[in-house]
């Protein structure tokens, strides 16, 4: 399923007390502003009105209903009026999908000429959230509150980016991820459990042998490969002579993914320890793969991988662009202190600053005939890096605020396609951090999503989450991770 198909039901708290005129009143309102939420342009998928919710039976009958739907991504509760918890609590309780509590009310202004009882009775949103509040908190059940108007820009694009976070939960429960062969050995930070991966997370995490992407190469036809070839002419500029090497490139994309469709897995991994019966490590093949949405590890960091993909469904129809990446080396010249990011291969060219091009170099590792790849620099802008690691007993999720910029020098010499940031709150400290959480050298790079929306995501999979931005300090940091060490002991 894209953005698009998913969707997202309103369920509106009220009371029979009222009487009927008002919740006729309620209702109408309700489907005004689903309306309008539509309208605005500001919300990745469809908002729908599903009922205004007066007793235990009708709550507990549209969560169930929106468990087993399988278009609908979450529910967003909104308290019109007073709304008693304790109906609320079976149907909450049972709740399986992620749920934004809207703290918002219909009219933005207190009338001063119109307000009396009736106006009172009517709009008791203030009065309502605290109630419905309290029964989230009481059953400590996960949960995004957003308060504000719900005409204001600010208010709907927050709605906005959960959505596009709740429906990365989606993807993540019917998650595939095709392991090529095993993970690089010895390489620690690359395994991780896998069974809890899928408990937690949703993820099946499998593999299938080289053989048989071998098998899968073999079968490919040269009519298909001059297709895709006028794909990566169309779209980026051949900068190199030695075409057949860009055709078995080509052969290597169209066979993983006939293996990635067949099999329903929207990532991959695979690592250059392990090419048996390949004549080069897939480059541009892999790069060509996640433009269209796939993810892919490295050395076989299937976590990696998945995280990729998740993220690329959290921001499809966005423009900055998301990538596997690793942080390769630093500049650590006073006042100009950067980090260096770059794969071997496989950066996805969605963060290209202009037009990628194609070339031929040799690899230097893996063993195997020198790669077509994509070379490109990334372009400037806020982005995250992510990472996802296994602590043994629990996930958790590390997400480092960066500014990227233009790379300060050409580095002609360096054939692989890279981008250049600035960590936050500075290089070193934010590099102590890093270090300290656990952060992998394998990482997510986003320009469309934030940490706001990783930690949302994070808590929807009930899974730790560390934030290293513009004001972390390392005394803060191992603080927060020692008192969250101690929390997660006791989950």
């Amino acid at each position: 399923m894209s953005m698009k198909d998913h969707e997202f039901w309103l369920v509106v708290g009220s009371q029979f007390l009222y009487g009927p005129e008002v919740l006729q009143t309620v209702a109408k309102r309700a489907q005004e502003m689903a309306d309008a939420l539509n309208a605005s342009g500001r919300l990745p998928c469809r908002l729908v009105y599903k009922v205004t919710a007066k007793t235990n039976r009708e709550i507990t009958d549209v969560v169930r209903e929106a468990n087993y739907e399988e278009r609908c991504a979450g529910i967003i509760t909104w308290c019109h009026t007073f709304s008693p918890s304790k109906m609320w609590i079976n149907g909450l309780a049972g709740l399986q999908k992620p749920w934004c509590h809207f703290a918002t009310q219909y009219n933005r202004e207190i009338p001063n000429d119109e307000i009396d009882m009736d106006f009172m009775n009517l709009n008791q949103a203030a009065h309502g959230d605290r109630e419905h509040g309290f029964i989230g908190a009481r059953l400590r059940s996960p949960r995004k509150v957003i308060a504000g108007f719900w005409q204001d820009a600010e208010v709907q694009g927050r709605l906005g980016r959960w959505m596009r976070a709740a429906v990365g939960a989606a993807v993540s429960k019917s998650l595939k991820v095709m392991r090529f062969g095993d993970n690089m050995r010895e390489v620690a930070v690359t395994e991780g459990d896998k069974v809890e991966a899928q408990t937690k997370l949703g993820w099946q995490v499998n593999t299938w042998p080289v053989g048989a992407l071998v098998d899968e190469m073999n079968a490919v036809t040269e009519k298909e490969i001059d297709a895709l070839m006028a794909e990566y002419t169309s779209a980026y500029e051949m900068a190199t002579k030695d075409v057949e090497t860009v055709r078995y490139q080509a052969r290597e994309e169209i066979a993983m993914k006939k293996m990635l469709d067949r099999e329903g897995c929207r990532a991959y991994a695979n690592t250059f320890q392990d090419l048996y019966g390949m004549k080069q490590l897939p480059g541009i093949a892999s790069q060509h793969l996640m433009a269209q949405g796939y993810g892919y590890g490295a050395e076989g960091d299937w976590k990696v991988a998945a995280m990729t993909a998740i993220v690329k469904a959290m921001t499809e129809g966005q423009k900055g662009g998301t990538a596997f990446m690793e942080d390769y080396t630093y500049h650590l010249v006073p006042g100009k202190e950067y980090s260096l990011g770059a794969h071997m291969l496989e950066v996805c060219p969605s963060v290209a600053a202009g037009r990628p091009k194609i070339e031929v170099h040799p690899l230097g590792i893996g063993d195997r005939e020198p790669p077509a790849r994509l070379v490109f620099e990334g372009h400037e802008g806020p982005a995250v890096v992510l990472s996802l690691i296994d602590m043994g007993g629990r996930l958790r999720l590390i997400c480092q605020d960066i500014e990227c910029v233009r790379p300060i020098m050409p580095m002609p010499n360096l054939p692989v396609a890279r981008v250049m940031w600035r960590a936050l709150p500075d290089l070193t400290t934010g590099v102590e951090c890093w270090i300290t959480a656990g952060g992998a050298h394998h990482t997510v790079l986003s320009y469309d999503v934030d940490a706001e929306q990783m930690r949302d995501w994070a808590r929807m999979m009930d899974i730790e989450f560390v934030h290293i931005g513009k004001d972390t300090t390392v005394e803060g940091l191992e603080h927060d991770l020692f008192l969250s060490d101690l929390a997660w002991k006791l989950k």
